[in-house]
């Protein structure tokens, strides 16, 4: 069984920018992390390996370079190999140029069981690149898995959290699957998963090797556009008032609320 597991760097400080011309974040400036939602994707790969003993996990990640970081970290925990998406022209891309750079990825790789992901990435907050990567695979999805049942050559059994409990959901493969913290908490990089990671050769795709046109991917291909970006001020004024007795004051505080229409 061929299992994908996508992970994403991610900015460790919410202390971000964002280019105002672009409207996209400046993430060469800041230090970066492996998404923590991601770590519970590949906790839920090697759980499903512990269960089809006969499984190969590939890490996918698309960024610059330095994303060959998450990539190590992720074969540290047990994935056996890393894919990277690296080229200028993937920059800027949204959920939707994301997932097709993704996808063609995978369509060029060929065989696979099971594609499986975060529930989103911090910096963004979408949980939107599992869903459309199914859909342009034309693959079913399983969101907020919380739980592995059963793995089969053709079928995966999950436990997925919803409002009012838990549904239990069969599911033919290949599939997408997005998983939540309830799919146990991730293992620690091991020192043999370190030595092995340093060890192990990413591999990395740009856009010639995908066979893509720059106008499809990155910001080009992006239908989503920020119109405008602006800081919101925060601004809190006080007003001093004294008083000699207590009737005076709470006087005070109820002139304060009425001249605000708030009594």
């Amino acid at each position: 069984m061929n299992i994908y597991v996508l992970v994403k760097q991610v900015p460790a400080t919410d202390k971000v920018k964002i280019d105002e011309t672009t409207g996209t974040m400046k993430r060469e400036e800041v230090e970066a992390v492996i998404n923590p939602l991601d770590l519970y994707a590949i906790e839920g790969a090697l759980r499903i390996r512990e269960i089809y003993n006969d499984s190969h996990i590939t890490a996918v990640s698309m960024g610059p370079s330095k994303a060959e970081e998450v990539l190590k970290e992720a074969i540290s925990m047990g994935c056996d190999h890393g894919i990277l998406l690296s080229d200028r022209a993937f920059a800027g891309a949204d959920t939707w140029a994301t997932s097709y750079t993704i996808a063609s990825l995978i369509k060029k790789m060929g065989d696979f069981s099971l594609i499986i992901t975060g529930e989103k990435a911090t910096d963004g907050e979408t949980g939107q690149v599992g869903p459309s990567l199914a859909g342009q695979l034309n693959l079913p999805i399983v969101t907020y898995v919380g739980s592995i049942v059963e793995v089969r050559d053709d079928y995966i059994v999950v436990e997925r959290e919803i409002e009012y409990g838990t549904e239990v959901v069969r599911v033919k493969l290949p599939a997408v699957i997005s998983v939540v913290k309830a799919i146990g908490e991730p293992r620690l990089p091991t020192l043999r998963g370190k030595i092995r990671a340093r060890e192990t050769r990413i591999d990395v795709y740009n856009l010639e090797s995908l066979g893509l046109n720059r106008e499809e991917v990155g910001l080009s291909g992006s239908p989503t556009r920020v119109v405008k970006v602006f800081y919101p001020r925060i601004s809190r004024e006080g007003k001093k008032v004294k008083t000699s007795t207590p009737d005076e004051a709470v006087n005070s505080i109820i002139q304060f609320l009425e001249i605000r229409g708030i009594l």
